[in-house]
Parts: structure tokens; sequence; C-alpha cells
């Protein structure tokens, strides 16, 4: 079965591929020659994986799926939600993201914070949509030098380590892209 992953992304590329059986031949936007940066306008995050598992869909006519990743602070009344790759401006820098999120939880005791995929599955006139949450806290200062965005700030509850300082294996266990996806593969295998 040949499924594309709509990004560009190439961390997150790896981290799914890595989840998905070997019957799955995984493509990503660049294998399918989708040069495009597929806009992410919904206000949600639900909605951004629609939008771009839809567009794949229309304009290649593949199988496809995309998710979409916000990090929902308590405190900050959900922010940076939905912008969360564009916290700090449409560079999509991880640093400057996660210095502003800093800054804006300066003084506030509660601190914590939530991981939320979305995937949406449109294949073959079917649109199914999977949800990951996984509850944590933002730490103070960054810690490890795994992962990707916000992950050296996000310490999961129950764990006395960041994303950041986990292996590969072991966030994709816990974190939230990893429960989405498995409800994915689930869904797929049946």
């Amino acid at each position: 079965m040949k499924l594309v992953f709509a990004t560009h992304n190439k961390n997150k590329f790896t981290e799914v591929k890595a989840m998905l059986p070997n019957r799955i031949e995984l493509l990503s936007l660049d294998d399918i020659g989708c040069n495009e940066d597929i806009e992410e306008t919904a206000d949600t995050i639900e909605g951004n994986a629609i939008l771009k598992a839809n567009y794949v869909r229309n304009n290649y006519n593949l199988s496809c799926f995309a998710d979409d990743t916000g990090l929902e602070v308590q405190s900050l009344n959900g922010e940076p939600g939905v912008f969360s790759a564009r916290y700090a401006g449409v560079s999509h820098d991880s640093n400057a993201n996660i210095e502003k999120l800093l800054k804006n939880l300066e003084g506030k005791k509660d601190r914590s914070a939530r991981f939320k995929t979305a995937i949406a599955l449109n294949m073959e006139h079917e649109e199914i949509m999977f949800l990951g949450i996984c509850e944590g806290e933002i730490i103070k200062e960054l810690r490890g030098d795994s992962g990707f965005g916000y992950d050296p700030v996000f310490q999961p509850k129950g764990f006395d380590k960041t994303f950041a300082e986990m292996t590969l294996t072991q966030k994709s266990e816990i974190g939230h892209r990893g429960k989405a996806m498995r409800q994915l593969i689930e869904y797929l295998s049946k």
C-alpha cells in the first residue's frame, strides 16, 4: 500500500515512518513532487490536518494522511495552539517560539500544557480523524538535544525527562503523535 504523509518536515517523516508496518510504502510531499507549502488557514488543529490531506487527495489523486500538532498551555488560554509552529512569526523558528513561550509564562504558577496531534486520513472517498493527546508541563529551562519544536521544554506527566531527553522510541510510546499514529495504524490494519 502506498500512502502519502503530507509533510516536508524530515524529522516528523522519520518519526512516523519508524512506526508504520513495512507493508506500507510511505511517501513525503517531496517524494510526490509537491513543492508547495500547503497553507494552514484553518482555525483549529483538526481543520489544518484536513486541509492538507484534502489538498494532496484532490491535486495528486493519492491516498494521504496529514497531521497538525499544537501545544496548548493552560495558563495562556490554550496558546500557542494552532499557531504553535509560527508562534514567534512565520519563519517557523523553534528557538524563537520557545523563547516567546517561556517569556509569556514568566510569573505563572500553572505551567500545565498538552500536546495535541490530529491526523486526517483521506483515502478512497473516506475521511477519518484520529486524535492523540499528551499531558505535561512546560519547564523553565531547555533540556535535551533530541526531538524538535517544543520538545526541550515539554515534560510529559509522570516523567522526569523532557521529550528532547527521550529516545524516539520512548517519545513515540507516550507522545501525542504516537497515540494518534497507533489509531491510524490500527485502522489501516483492518
